[in-house]
């Protein structure tokens, strides 16, 4: 028998119902649309199929997949480029290569007049902060504009090193959570987690739980983090206001189709990316529509209530979503790393409804409703003329070129120098290829690309020998191949074979003339080695032909410093800061310079910014030894040992095999009377660097060892 409930009770139910719903779902009229906060999460080199929910054979990641239960699920979403510098270019600006003119990590600067989602959510009043994972991603490359806070404080990135400078998830949502603490107005922050980039190496336990796989290891160590910074906004009850975007840049091949990583081919395994949208008060669901990344800043604009600008090429996912699909159906893509830096052939693609077109001189068509791995290539039954029309239609109709690309032409004064120098016969010309065939094509050339890689993996495991025979073989077969010139040299320089370093950057220029990257590693080089004069004139050549690369004035000032020119050597490290306010490296190298007019003259104002810039250094990078070194030098010159001592210590703690400390807290210990720890740094000195200084100073070595084991005997 059915029990009607009073009318009271009814109304009860219906309240207590309401009541739940709220929580599950808060009510967008408390929170106007315009008062959102905004919080874009972008994890490099995530795979689609590495995130739980979209596919739980790999990995678990429960907080992904918490923030997945509440958002709006794209699974058929795409990056246009594998690569991560163009792929943020493409996120933050709402446009494709072909209009902001960015197509690879290297060599490209997003122009300041284009415009960006921090740029123009600012504009509408919104606080705005980026919190960076990695040097692909450091403000000279020109996305921190429009941000207040750009916090790319990851370490100090070497031009000479194999990997890129990195920091882990931890280190990037604690100053993200710390800045969202503090701003009670409506914000735009957008975080960075690089950690599943190669090299692949989490933290423990997830590197004991993935032992076979380390890859996801990475995966899971970041979803682990995504915890603690949603658990915050929940704690700081921000989830009710706040729209999170999370994508990925690009996936990650491992090894599927012949490719390791990513940046080379444009497969589904590198450019397929998750894409989750949560918004508040919208319930969530799951879509199977083409979008791309294009596609997130007019969706910020169609959720925030604001006016889209002109000139974006995606469209709105809400709109997408309202329409039943795209009004332009073709997705863009492409990857010209390998023939921006190789001369091998240009990729570039497009999707339209399920058919995937990849023109290269060997072409490929897939279908991806019955084939999304892309096993069967199906141009042999395809019209490729008219795919190929509708791809040059869709790429001129991109090519809305707001901002210049990179030039491939040599400025003529610098082509005139450099021949001067020797590094460009007049028989060499610099056009790259104007047509390319079969050999030219990705598939062709995959056993050189993997060569390249099998050899850096040979290096890491210390098989040196191994490494350089393969990386020669490389360059032999490919000539083109500018990386495999620039990875070698810094394997010989990371074992001390600085002259083979310098010569095979040469022999790289010689067959690739005016090539800015091999130009800039090599002054590098010159200078790091102390080849002053040479370095001068190869880095001023780089900064006449591209003046956006920090690196360049900054070791054109070391090049000025060794040469005794310290106002010019100045000039150029204050340049480098207008291009890059947080690199510790020229803080400390401008400290340096101070240091040395201190000590030639006892300057007291040169003390005191020399003291400033050091400290700035570390303030940056805590593992900036060589500030600590100096600290320790210029703390002892005004007799302020205990100070002299402890940054000394510091500098050989963060790197026990520095040579430059040991001597002088040796020294300075013996004058404190602590002859027992002097004789160790003295010991320690001789044992570890004895066979590389010269004889004069391995015989003061051994005196002030003799000293300190005569103050130790005791007296009669």
């Amino acid at each position: 028998m059915m029990v009607r409930l009073p009318w009271r009770s009814n109304l009860l139910l219906l309240a207590l119902f309401a009541a739940f719903v709220s929580l599950l779902y808060p009510a967008q009229e408390k929170i106007r649309q315009q008062d959102f906060n905004v919080l874009l999460i972008t994890v490099d080199t995530l795979r689609f199929d590495r995130v739980g929910i979209l596919d739980p054979r790999h990995v678990k990641t429960p907080n992904l997949d918490a923030l997945a239960k509440k958002s709006l699920i794209f699974n058929r979403a795409f990056a246009h480029n594998p690569v991560t510098l163009p792929s943020h270019a493409n996120i933050l600006t709402g446009t494709t290569p072909l209009s902001h003119g960015v197509s690879d990590n290297t060599g490209f600067k997003l122009d300041k007049k284009i415009l960006t989602i921090p740029k123009y959510l600012k504009r509408q009043g919104y606080r705005t902060a980026a919190f960076i994972g990695a040097f692909p991603l450091d403000s000279r490359f020109g996305l921190d504009q429009g941000f207040d806070l750009y916090d790319d404080y990851y370490g100090t990135h070497n031009d000479l090193e194999l990997f890129f400078v990195e920091r882990p998830a931890e280190k990037v949502i604690a100053p993200a959570m710390a800045w969202i603490g503090k701003h009670s107005q409506k914000w735009f922050g957008w975080i960075h987690l690089f950690d599943p980039h190669q090299p692949y190496l989490p933290p423990s336990p997830f590197r004991e739980k993935y032992a076979a796989d380390l890859y996801s290891g990475e995966v899971a160590y970041v979803d682990a983090q995504l915890g603690v910074l949603f658990d915050f906004l929940q704690k700081k009850r921000l989830l009710e206001k706040t729209v999170i975007i999370l994508t990925a840049d690009h996936g990650e091949a491992l090894g599927e189709k012949g490719e390791e990583t990513h940046s080379y081919f444009a497969y589904n395994n590198t450019i397929h990316v998750p894409l989750f949208v949560r918004i508040p008060g919208r319930k969530p669901e799951t879509f199977v529509k083409n979008v791309c990344h294009v596609d997130i800043f007019p969706t910020v604009c169609s959720v925030l209530g604001l006016k889209t600008p002109p000139g974006l090429q995606g469209e709105s996912l809400l709109d997408i979503l309202a329409a039943g699909g795209r009004k332009s159906p073709e997705i863009y893509f492409e990857s010209l790393t390998a023939y921006l830096n190789r001369d091998w052939a240009p990729l570039r693609g497009m999707i339209s409804g399920n058919s995937k077109f990849i023109d290269l001189p060997i072409k490929e068509v897939y279908d991806l409703k019955n084939d999304f791995s892309e096993m069967n290539n199906l141009a042999g039954r395809s019209k490729i003329g008219q795919l190929k029309d509708s791809l040059n239609r869709l790429i001129k109709r991109l090519k809305n070129r707001l901002a210049p690309g990179r030039e491939n032409r040599i400025d003529p004064e610098v082509q005139k120098r450099l021949k001067s120098l020797g590094y460009i016969s007049e028989s060499r010309s610099e056009q790259r290829k104007k047509q390319y065939n079969e050999q030219d094509d990705l598939k062709t050339l995959l056993p050189l690309q993997n060569k390249l890689l099998s050899g850096l993996a040979r290096f890491q495991a210390g098989d040196f020998p191994g490494a350089e025979k393969m990386i020669r073989e490389v360059i032999a077969a490919s000539p083109s191949f500018i990386l495999a010139y620039s990875h070698l040299s810094s394997m010989y320089r990371e074992t001390g074979k600085t002259a083979l370093a310098t010569t095979i950057l040469e022999r790289g220029l010689e067959k690739n003339p005016g090539d800015i990257r091999l130009m800039s590693k090599l002054g590098i080089v010159l200078a790091d080695s102390g080849k002053w004069q040479r370095a001068v004139s190869i880095l001023e050549l780089c900064i006449r032909q591209e003046d956006f690369d920090p690196e360049n004035f900054n070791f054109l000032g070391i090049a000025y410093y060794q040469g005794g020119d310290f106002t010019k050597a100045l000039q150029n490290y204050g340049l480098a800061l207008e291009l890059d306010r947080n690199n510790a490296s020229v803080y400390n190298n401008i400290g340096s310079v101070h240091l040395q007019i201190f000590l030639r003259g006892h300057d007291r104002q040169a003390f005191a910014m020399a003291e400033m810039n050091f400290k700035k250094a570390l303030a940056i990078d805590r593992k900036m030894f060589a500030a600590c070194n100096g600290l320790g030098a210029a703390y002892k010159k005004v007799g302020r040992n205990a100070e002299a001592i402890a940054y000394w210590r510091q500098a050989l703690a963060i790197k026990p095999d520095y040579d430059l400390p040991l001597v002088n807290l040796g020294i300075t210990l013996l004058e404190e009377g602590r002859a027992g720890e002097a004789l160790d740094c003295f010991l320690n000195y001789r044992e570890k660097f004895s066979h590389k200084i010269p004889l004069a100073e391995r015989a003061r070595v051994d005196r002030l060892i003799v000293e300190a084991r005569a103050k130790l005997e005791p007296t009669e």
